[in-house]
């Protein structure tokens, strides 16, 4: 399946649409897709991600200029006509298939997305502002409003599928994976977190550190994290290092600092679902106009706390920082609720939705034993095993009796369409599984070794919420297996050396 992203990314657009198609790219790659991103604007060194994540980018030459008759409320954030950028994506996809086109882009209309309908079978828009009308399969707002539903009457055809609300938000894997491991906040805070976006074009995260200084709080430690274009970053990292705050510039471990913290100080926008999946309770304001509202909303349904005087100066931050330090129940409600309304699991409810179907998996039986022998001995799974001697009929059933009887052996089948597709086993040892995986003969080189430890991992993520890592041992001219893996975001952390002596 192919698929291209449509978006762009500046200090006056802001990182969040551009990241958030990454996290819904990050895991289409994962299952085997080609994605590729095409944009007008981006900061280099966010192009520079997307090229350590191995999505490719097309760039759109030239900036043209805007046309008042596109009447959209954000048409300068394109820096071209609808119809230019139309005929330039166009001509960035030509001779290219694609299943879904995704555009993530408040300047964009229905006017664009016809044109561009010939360049793709599906379109889906990613859309929280509700400001125009679209021409789309499927529409995605992963945003609390009251009126969801009303948002988008008479914007989308009749056919159009609308995924609504927080349940859909785009995180990140290791949201889900951390949520497993935190619990709502209750108790002292030790540690506060503040971040106000990628670009932060007000500073407010300077004002926030004035206002924490000011409170001359020593009881909890202070982590900042900005962007690497923050207009004030060199202010920032001077008042971090002078106060004793940490200063964290582009960081990738957003998840693990927001698990890790008792309180955040920060806008609203993608993190405010990040922050709400991990229970993290938020002072949070809105820093753009599409904001105002998700604030307003999420603060009346008890999952942020968002108050409304003198937004976002000094003593409104010193003020109500204080208000929430003092106050243990609230921030435990703020947790709680948050919890119950984000489960990080959004992300795969799109991608099910765009036709990335999961292999099924069930449990290996005994009366599996005659399948599982034939495809364990096919000399293209021999080859690549630790022993490649064919294996005995006895041998393998009694194997096979252990392995069913051990519940820290799960022996699991994959299905596609009914029919088996590979066979996947865990060996855990406390807290790590040591996974393996073969494909049924005939069967490789169809994405199915990517698709089937995909599957594998959500199995483990439900079954054994106690496993913190798996780990994969791979004979080193295996490379459909390292290939699987590596898509599949495995990381290599030894290489075995082996001397034959006799």
């Amino acid at each position: 399946m192919n698929v291209a992203f449509r978006v762009d990314a500046s200090p006056r657009i802001g990182t969040g649409h551009l990241m958030r198609c990454l996290t819904l790219a990050d895991v289409l790659k994962s299952r085997g897709w080609e994605t590729r991103f095409i944009c007008r604007h981006i900061p280099d060194h966010l192009a520079e991600l997307l090229k350590q994540k191995n999505h490719p980018l097309m760039r759109l030459a030239g900036k043209g200029c805007t046309d008042s008759a596109d009447e959209l409320a954000h048409s300068g954030w394109l820096g071209a006509r609808q119809a230019q950028d139309a005929d330039d994506t166009l001509q960035a996809l030509a001779g290219a298939s694609l299943d879904w086109l995704i555009v993530d882009h408040y300047a964009l209309d229905i006017r664009w997305e016809s044109v561009i309908r010939q360049s793709s079978r599906r379109i889906l828009v990613i859309d929280d502002i509700a400001d125009r009308s679209h021409d789309c399969d499927i529409l995605l707002d992963q945003n609390l409003y009251a009126d969801m539903e009303a948002r988008y009457t008479g914007k989308v055809p009749s056919h159009c599928q609308c995924l609504l609300g927080p349940r859909y938000a785009l995180l990140r894997d290791e949201f889900g994976r951390l949520r497993q491991q935190v619990k709502p906040r209750a108790g002292p805070v030790r540690q506060v977190l503040v971040f106000f976006g990628g670009v932060d074009a007000d500073n407010f995260t300077g004002k926030a550190i004035q206002a924490l200084v000011n409170l001359r709080d020593e009881r909890f430690q202070v982590d900042v994290v900005i962007g690497a274009q923050h207009p004030a970053r060199v202010d920032i990292e001077a008042d971090c290092q002078r106060y004793d705050y940490r200063c964290h510039v582009q960081t990738a471990h957003m998840a693990e600092l927001m698990a890790s913290a008792d309180l955040a100080i920060g806008a609203a926008g993608s993190a405010s679902w990040e922050r709400c999946c991990l229970g993290l309770p938020t002072l949070a304001i809105s820093v753009a106009d599409n904001q105002r509202q998700m604030v307003h909303e999420a603060a009346e349904h008890g999952l942020l706390y968002a108050p409304t005087d003198n937004v976002g100066t000094v003593s409104f931050f010193e003020r109500h920082i204080q208000a929430l330090l003092e106050n243990p129940y609230l921030r435990t409600c703020l947790s709680k609720a948050g919890m119950g309304a984000v489960d990080g699991r959004g992300v795969f409810r799109v991608i099910r939705e765009l036709g990335c179907h999961r292999v099924a998996l069930r449990p290996a039986r005994f009366d599996d034993a005659a399948s599982l022998f034939a495809w364990r001995n096919h000399p293209g799974n021999r080859a690549f095993s630790r022993t490649s001697e064919p294996i005995a009929w006895t041998d393998h059933r009694r194997w096979l009796a252990t392995v069913l009887a051990n519940p820290d052996r799960p022996l699991l089948i994959g299905f596609h369409d009914h029919h088996p597709i590979g066979v996947v086993r865990f060996d855990i040892d406390t807290d790590t599984a040591e996974i393996s995986v073969y494909l049924v003969p005939g069967l490789n080189m169809r994405g199915f070794g990517t698709e089937l430890l995909a599957s594998a991992e959500q199995w483990l993520s439900e079954h054994r919420r106690d496993i913190r890592m798996i780990r994969a041992e791979v004979l080193g001219d295996n490379l459909p297996s390292h290939r699987s893996l590596r898509n599949s975001g495995y990381k290599v952390e030894v290489t075995h050396y082996t001397k034959r002596v006799h």
